[in-house]
């Protein structure tokens, strides 16, 4: 189940980028909501913040290495542990479609771009956010977790 929910996460990802590419001029950008969140499309030849611009194999290596260990990370967990899996599943759907845009077009496509309180935070995909959203529940469960430990570290 959770390698369908990494090949969801893969095919909305590439979907996306595609009716970008093929919908949307370079630069272009559409509002959704005014002042915080527009579809732009917008390209990055790095990683976050455009940091290590043009470092594809780099990139290449890194992903490979990193597909790996969450697959093998994935096998190992044991079937208790269903919030983790799914953080891992997310993250490897994330990795893995921007390793595709990576490998066909040395680029990845970005189009979701947000302001915050004014700032113009990076654009971003739906590869990039399952990558987030699979950290963030990783954070929380190390965070409940060591609460979990205090208290019993108390009795």
């Amino acid at each position: 189940m959770y390698y369908l929910i990494a090949l969801g996460i893969i095919i909305l990802d590439q979907l996306t980028k595609w009716l970008v590419v093929r919908y949307m001029e370079l630069g272009e950008s559409i509002p959704i909501i005014h002042n915080f969140l527009y579809l732009s499309s917008h390209r990055n030849r790095g990683a976050a913040w455009g940091i290590l611009e043009g470092q594809m194999y780099f990139f290449y290596i890194i992903t490979v290495g990193v597909v790996i260990g969450l697959v093998v990370y994935l096998q190992k967990l044991p079937k208790d542990q269903p919030w983790m899996k799914l953080a891992l599943s997310l993250m490897l759907g994330g990795a893995i479609g921007n390793f595709i845009d990576r490998v066909l077009h040395q680029e990845v496509i970005d189009f979701i771009n947000t302001f915050i309180f004014t700032y113009d935070f990076p654009i971003f995909n739906v590869a990039d956010s399952a990558l987030v959203i699979g950290v963030g529940i990783i954070l929380v469960l190390t965070i409940l977790e060591g609460k979990k430990e205090k208290e019993l570290s108390k009795k």
